[in-house]
């Protein structure tokens, strides 16, 4: 049966690739660029999210109500975010409406003209978002563990930036940015669905073979972390806390095992964490493991919000599960479960386009190629317990970061808890 993923490179070096669902009617499409928050200079932190919500706010020949309106016209849906190493601005529509779609990102993401008067009242828009994470404890927990684990990296500052450096930016400045960042070597488009990889190429290459190429941007620095503990007071009815430590990069041949460690951990509901701290003893509505990867590190930790009275009861029960982690293999049943879990949500999410959309992306980032899903579910089912007990030593020893915020009364006493 013939490949339905096909790539094909243009001259100035963007990549195209596509994957082939003659089965479904919708298609996804992504426009990625490989730069992110982390490749910001300090004074610039929160420009590459400030660019992305900039670029739908008007074109030479749309402004941002006709962008709205036009994708609204054919039922379909566009959207952006912006993470650590990566933009995507993306959508969706029905397959008879993919030239509509195409015309419209490639006229967004090339054409954006950044209006003085947009710029400002989309800064005032992103202001409020940065007020609204931190009034979400849960969002401001996260990025304080961030930066108790990556310091003064740039993987511990936050995307939106700060609201010094948003009132520092002027629109002709981020447009600039957007010409010097925006380079064809880190320029993949992407889309899955019911399409044909040629006529996807004819639709999207003319109008991106417009980008020139530019100076390479600086190489990304890996991280030199030194774990620490963060406490922010407020007067909330629960302790909010993440403990996290050093992770695996998305390239790592161990991040199968990163991914089985981290489910068994905390990643579902029959998790060891869930288990003990939620369904045994009723100390949280919310508790969970998460390992976050980048290129070249990565964070694996706990997230749980409790009453106040029940923090230093859950910090020990984290520890205590860390611990088993590190000092007995995972039991076989346990191991079987998780490889099920995995493998049953990648081979669901092959049913989704814009899943599969953003798989090619990630493929065609970390890995230069596509990796076919019998390849990672190869190697999932590969997984032993003692490379799970292997990895558990590696990265489960203290110092760890801790992030603590809440009514903590004595934060001196968290100190040995890092």
């Amino acid at each position: 049966m013939e490949n339905p993923v096909r790539k094909t490179e243009l001259q100035n070096g963007i990549r195209i690739v596509t994957n082939s669902m003659p089965h479904v009617r919708s298609v996804s499409m992504g426009v990625w660029v490989n730069v992110g928050a982390r490749d910001e200079p300090l004074e610039n932190n929160g420009m590459c999210h400030f660019i992305e919500h900039m670029v739908f706010k008007g074109t030479e020949k749309r402004d941002a109500f006709q962008i709205a309106a036009e994708m609204d016209a054919i039922g379909g849906n566009a959207n952006a975010f912006t993470g650590m190493e990566d933009t995507c601005y993306h959508g969706k529509v029905l397959d008879t409406h993919l030239p509509r779609l195409t015309d419209i990102l490639s006229d967004i993401f090339l054409n954006s003209v950044f209006q003085p008067e947009e710029f400002i009242r989309e800064r005032a828009v992103i202001l409020q978002e940065i007020g609204m994470q931190d009034d979400s404890p849960d969002d401001r927990v996260h990025l304080m563990t961030g930066q108790a684990l990556f310091g003064e990296h740039p993987l511990g500052r936050s995307v939106l930036g700060s609201p010094d450096n948003l009132l520092s930016f002027e629109a002709h400045s981020l447009l600039e940015c957007l010409k010097e960042w925006y380079q064809p070597s880190r320029i993949v488009i992407t889309a899955a669905g019911h399409l044909d990889h040629d006529d996807f190429v004819s639709l999207t290459g003319p109008a991106f073979e417009q980008v020139s190429p530019g100076p390479e941007l600086p190489q990304r620095v890996p991280p030199k972390n030194k774990p620490e503990l963060r406490v922010e007071h407020r007067d909330l009815e629960q302790v909010h806390l993440c403990l996290a430590a050093s992770g695996l990069g998305a390239v790592d041949p161990r991040r199968y095992a990163y991914s089985l460690m981290n489910i068994i951990l905390g990643g579902n509901m029959s998790s060891r964490l869930f288990q003990e701290v939620r369904e045994k003893r009723g100390l949280a509505y919310s508790v969970y493991s998460f390992a976050p990867s980048f290129s070249d590190t990565g964070a694996i930790g706990v997230y749980a919000g409790v009453d106040p009275s029940n923090l230093d009861l859950t910090l020990n029960l984290i520890y205590k599960e860390l611990s088993r982690l590190k000092e007995e293999k995972v039991s076989e049943q346990e191991l079987k479960g998780a490889k099920e879990y995995v493998l049953g949500s990648l081979i669901m999410s092959a049913e989704s386009t814009d899943n599969q959309m953003l798989r090619a992306a990630q493929n065609e980032i970390n890995f230069g190629r596509h990796k076919p899903i019998s390849e990672s579910a190869k190697n999932i089912e590969a997984v032993t317990r003692e490379q799970i007990l292997e990895l558990a030593n590696e990265l489960l020893e203290p110092p760890m970061a801790l992030a603590v915020l809440g009514p903590v009364k004595d934060p001196d006493s968290l100190k040995r808890y890092v």
